[in-house]
């Protein structure tokens, strides 16, 4: 019999490989972690929890604004970037050290190295060489900045939570979340922004009619969208980054932000040495129970491409533990996986969009609202809320929720665990709403739109 290190080795300590790792030395397996660049990932490092705060932060401006519409005289605020950066960081150094403490007291063994598969069975860490009886590959995702004259010179979501100064002027590239994100925390953190994206309409894959309500929303917090176009190339010019588009107009930014993508991060990890099949995007593709090509590697998170979110990758990663040491056979649904987007104001939802809903449920019908939140009919804010019930009339159960509004992420998720439960639209109309709130439209609406 071959004697192994490790009954499990996790090459990344993102969200999902600690959750294997943890999970897996609980049930009484011999565990190491190899990281080379930061424990928690993506998400704690440089993704959503450092962008949340920056969301939050970057509201601030609005509700010093609308404080004065409820009696309180607020001054003159002035925003100072080096303490909200370096804030955020001093609260990433501390998720760091939970990290490293959860691991540590799992009995889980901390490797900061980069670690490659030289076998299917076998990994070197710096320059020691281990021999696993199950390897599982957790290395996440990576930012693409597209190949364009200056490109050098943008940032990508990597850099942009490090600036050394704040910009004055930013030019966004992209049309995913984090574009629309990154728009919004520059503009309410009071630079003049402006988003740049190739197609007729950003979020794609989102529902139509809450892109196109966020498009509108993001007009009236100032953000310059300009649709329909591409960068043609950044230069810089004294302390200003020339930047021309394809239609031949120009625009001199500070900051030049690339949102166009993230990619596995899969390059130069030893597959081909230990046998691990890869799409052409560096995905990596596995079976339900997250099993490569070799048996005994196993896949999960961004670096799999099927999901992109945090708990998806820890659901995965929960799989992968029970299954290896508790004899399980566990498997995600990824069906109504719920999730949101943070820009302002907020998107949240779950199930599939109208577009979507139409093609599977021939008798589809749609309830909706739109409305100016109670907090604004004092502020004189001009910012709505969308709200969106799918439901397949066949039956009633209610197939989908969509939001766009204050703390969308909050109340979609609540919705989640009753469309997951299969509620029925007789169930949402049975149910008293809370009052005055925004959620409770969401047991109100009696009418189909359409």
């Amino acid at each position: 019999m071959e004697n192994y290190d490790y009954d499990l080795f996790v090459i990344g300590a993102g969200s999902g490989g600690v959750r294997a790792a943890r999970v897996s030395a609980s049930l009484g397996a011999k565990v190491a972690v190899a990281e080379e660049r930061y424990l928690g990932g993506t998400c704690v490092n440089v993704g959503c929890v450092p962008k949340k705060l920056f969301v939050y932060g970057s509201h601030f401006a609005e509700d010093f604004e609308d404080a004065e519409a409820y009696g309180w005289q607020a001054g003159d605020p002035k925003f100072h970037w080096p303490t909200l950066r370096d804030n955020k960081s001093r609260e990433i150094e501390r998720l760091n050290g939970v990290y490293e403490g959860l691991l540590t007291d799992a009995g889980v063994e901390i490797l900061a190295e980069r670690a490659v598969l030289t076998g299917p069975h076998s990994i070197r860490a710096g320059n020691t060489s281990i021999k696993a009886r199950n390897i599982l590959v957790a290395t996440g995702s990576w930012p693409v900045v597209p190949p364009f004259p200056g490109s050098d010179l943008a940032v990508t979501s990597n850099e942009a939570f490090y600036l050394p100064e704040f910009p004055r002027r930013a030019l966004i590239i992209g049309g995913g979340y984090i574009a629309v994100e990154f728009a919004g925390i520059f503009a309410g953190l009071g630079a003049e922004v402006t988003l740049a994206y190739r197609g007729e309409l950003f979020l794609r894959g989102f529902d139509a009619g809450i892109r196109r309500f966020v498009l509108e929303e993001m007009a009236t917090k100032g953000v310059d969208v300009r649709l329909n176009t591409r960068i043609a190339s950044v230069e810089r010019v004294g302390d200003r980054l020339h930047c021309r588009f394809d239609d031949a107009t120009r625009l001199d930014v500070d900051l030049v932000m690339a949102a166009t993508g993230r990619a596995p991060a899969s390059a130069d990890l030893g597959f081909e040495a230990a046998g691990v099949v890869t799409a052409a995007n560096g995905a990596i593709p596995v079976d339900d129970s997250y099993r490569t090509n070799v048996p005994h590697v196993y896949a999960i998170g961004d670096v799999i491409d099927r999901l992109q979110l945090t708990p998806v990758a820890i659901a995965e990663g929960m799989c992968v533990a029970h299954n290896l040491f508790a004899g399980g056979s566990r498997q995600v649904d990824y069906a109504n996986v719920p999730t949101a987007i943070f820009c302002q104001p907020n998107i949240g939802t779950v199930g599939p969009t109208e577009e979507r809903a139409r093609e599977i449920y021939p008798e589809l019908a749609v309830y909706e609202s739109s409305f100016k939140p109670m907090k604004h009919t004092v502020s004189g804010r001009g910012e709505r809320t969308l709200m969106k019930l799918l439901v397949n009339a066949e039956d009633d159960r209610v197939v989908a929720a969509h939001m766009c509004g204050p703390e969308a992420g909050e109340i979609i998720q609540g919705l989640s665990v009753a469309i997951k439960a299969g509620a029925t639209k007789a169930d949402f109309d049975s149910t008293i709403g809370i009052h005055p709130t925004a959620a409770e439209e969401f047991v109100t609406m009696r009418e189909a739109a359409r």
